[in-house]
């Protein structure tokens, strides 16, 4: 393929030179003639990890050449690919000036342009920017997008100092557009990639690249506070975050990371106050272990608005332990949003099959006395009764049988909290962060 890159920085180097070893001819385009030079000089404009020699072996191949005629560029091309730097400013807002400026570009030459082409996002942009560059290159061109041309959606995930060897083995390569061709013919651009392909909505295409870095400063700044606490302790911080990343079925694994509601439990809390104890005993200023209850309170009062906001007085609630599957009510967020909603004076009904009153005992018993001494009026094992003598429904298991209840019941409001599997949506459900 011929293909065009706008923008010779970090991400930009690395695909010409990575998309030419791929047998693709590559035509880079930017606004600093010094980047020019040295492409068509074979010479990369990054220090970066085997990107010299296999820039310059592709330049000698003829592969790759670097212009400032963006329009020629694009009319010699059939896929532009658009890497322009995306500075913040001190707010965190973005400046997209580069990006709608290359957008400006990319129509004025498609005046000149019969075929069909392709415009890539690789930049870090803000969810709506494929629409916004799709409006300014329909507005320059006078063609139709999906028409005379298309946006796609690819977001990059390089690591400076392993670029090249992520460009070849990224996690995943995501592809958002709306248009069918376009997809295809990027899956083609990107054949030898060892990647899986996943074709999303645009939107997440998007907005990947920001969930997936604020993870990672995430991971850094919590095993950075852990460390603090273990030099204290004179513990091996190292060996204990290497045990730590042995756990793939829960720590290193998508298990907690599905949106949804607070965590509770006998164990989560406990535990996460326990270590929060320690830090502050050291006088250590750990923010990340800090704001993690009171995210957690915050998820719990979202639920309580969603409710309140139906200003209906009768509210079911199907599941009050803490995870389907047991009876524990120990600590659950679902007993804590019961009993806020009975102090404001709502009217309960409560389904749990695993939830038999006559038959809690120990600190189990003693936590729903505390907080619902009457849970044994409340709690039914009645599913169509409780859902009937209700308006309002929470849901709070991920269980078959609550599946499609919406539908079963349309005059009834429904409000998801676990995000059930395969329930439709409907005008009378919602969920909680979905």
């Amino acid at each position: 393929m011929n293909i065009s890159i706008f923008g010779l920085g970090y991400v930009g180097c690395v695909s010409i030179a990575c998309l030419a070893e791929n047998g693709h001819t590559v035509t880079g385009v930017d606004v600093v003639a010094q980047k020019i030079d040295l492409i068509n000089q074979g010479k990369p404009t990054i220090i970066e990890k085997d990107i010299d020699v296999l820039l310059n072996t592709n330049w000698k191949k003829g592969r790759i050449s670097s212009t400032q005629d963006f329009k020629q560029a694009v009319l010699d091309t059939e896929i532009s690919i658009i890497c322009v730097g995306t500075p913040s400013d001190v707010n965190g807002h973005l400046n997209l000036n580069a990006i709608y400026e290359t957008a400006e570009q990319i129509g004025e030459a498609l005046k000149e342009k019969d075929e069909f082409h392709i415009a890539i996002i690789r930049s870090t942009v803000l969810p709506g920017t494929n629409k916004k560059i799709g409006e300014i290159i329909s507005e320059r061109s006078g063609k139709k997008r999906n028409g005379g041309f298309a946006i796609v959606s690819n977001p990059e995930f390089l690591r400076e100092g392993s670029a090249v060897n992520d460009y070849y083995n990224p996690p995943v390569t995501v592809i958002g557009t709306d248009n069918e061709k376009a997809s295809k013919k990027i899956v083609e651009m990107y054949k030898g990639i060892n990647a899986p392909f996943k074709e999303t909505n645009i939107e997440i295409a998007e907005f990947i690249k920001y969930v997936n870095n604020s993870f990672h400063a995430l991971k850094v700044s919590f095993a950075n506070e852990v460390g603090n606490i273990c030099k204290k302790m004179n513990i091996d911080s190292h060996e204990l975050m290497d045990l730590f990343c042995m756990d793939t079925q829960l720590n290193l694994s998508p298990y907690y990371l599905k949106p949804g509601f607070a965590f509770g439990g006998s164990c989560l809390p406990k535990d996460l106050k326990a270590f929060k104890t320690m830090a502050h005993d050291f006088y250590l200023e750990s923010p990340v272990l800090n704001s993690i209850l009171d995210s957690n309170e915050n998820q719990k009062n979202q639920a309580l608005s969603l409710v309140l906001n139906q200003n209906k007085k009768k509210i079911g609630i199907l599941g009050l332990s803490f995870k389907k599957g047991t009876d524990d009510l120990r600590y659950s967020p679902v007993v804590e949003l019961a009993e806020n909603l009975l102090g404001k004076g709502f009217s309960i009904s409560i389904y749990d099959k695993n939830v038999n009153v006559s038959k809690l005992s120990g600190t189990n018993k003693a936590y729903i006395d505390k907080h619902i001494p009457h849970l044994s009026e409340l709690i039914s094992d009645d599913l169509e009764k409780v859902i009937n003598d209700s308006e309002t429904i929470i849901i709070s298991h991920n269980v078959p049988e609550f599946k499609d209840v919406n539908l079963r019941f349309p005059d009834k409001h429904f409000i998801d909290l676990v995000k059930v599997k395969d329930i439709k949506p409907s005008s009378n459900y919602e969920g909680i962060c979905w």
